[in-house]
C-alpha cells in the first residue's frame, strides 16, 4: 500500500477508503430510508455501523483483488 500524496501530507490510502465508504453509505441509507427499509430494523444505529463496515470491507477487498 503506497500513501496518498495531498497538497504535500501523506495520507494512508485507508483513509480514503474510508472516506468513500462513508459516501456510498449516505447513498444506500437513502435508498434505504425511501423504501421505508428501516421500519424492519430493530436498531438502527447499530445497522448503519454495520453497514459501513461492509461496505469498507468490500472496497478495501476489492481493491486488493486488482492487479
Amino acid at each position: 500500500m503506497k500513501e496518498v500524496d495531498f497538497f504535500g501530507i501523506f495520507l494512508s490510502p485507508f483513509l480514503a477508503w474510508a472516506l468513500i465508504a462513508f459516501a456510498v453509505l449516505w447513498v444506500i441509507r437513502f435508498v434505504l430510508l425511501r423504501l421505508g427499509f428501516y421500519r424492519y430494523v430493530w436498531h438502527r444505529s447499530l445497522f448503519d455501523i454495520s453497514l459501513y463496515f461492509v461496505v469498507l470491507t468490500m472496497l478495501v477487498f476489492y481493491e486488493r483483488s486488482l492487479p
